[in-house]
């Protein structure tokens, strides 16, 4: 199993729990959209960052068939202040990652994921002593 390969659970048979298996064992029907590890690196450092700052909370990953979404959470009893999503359908066309606010308006799209986190950094601030 290789670095940027995600792993991918089968449901129990009655023998119990059989562990993970490489994604190409897995049929085209289970197969769901998912972040790599590189990926989810990417994004968790940005939301250490701002996590740090006292800006964000609580985050939520949905993996779908569809796309993989990172709601990102100010309290974790309201609605997602920003979504990071990966659409791979959209991957040769406007880029599968893709940040939407609260209104779900797209802040940013494109083929690389840290340059589309880029609008999550915001401005730098002064700080005042």
């Amino acid at each position: 199993m290789s670095e940027s390969e995600p792993i991918a659970f089968s449901p129990p048979r009655s023998g119990g729990f059989r562990g993970p298996q490489p994604a190409a064992q897995v049929s085209e029907a289970q197969r769901t959209t998912t972040f790599t590890r590189q990926e989810l690196a990417a994004i968790l450092d940005v939301y250490g960052r701002k996590v740090a700052a006292g800006e964000w909370r609580d985050y939520a990953i949905d993996l779908g068939r569809e796309k993989a979404v990172f709601s990102i959470f100010r309290r974790s009893s309201e609605v997602p202040l920003y979504r990071i999503e990966k659409n791979m359908k959209l991957a040769r066309k406007q880029g599968a990652y893709s940040v939407v606010a609260a209104a779900g308006l797209i802040l940013k799209r494109g083929h690389d994921l840290k340059r589309v986190l880029i609008v999550l950094e915001g401005r730098p601030r002064l700080v005042g002593a």
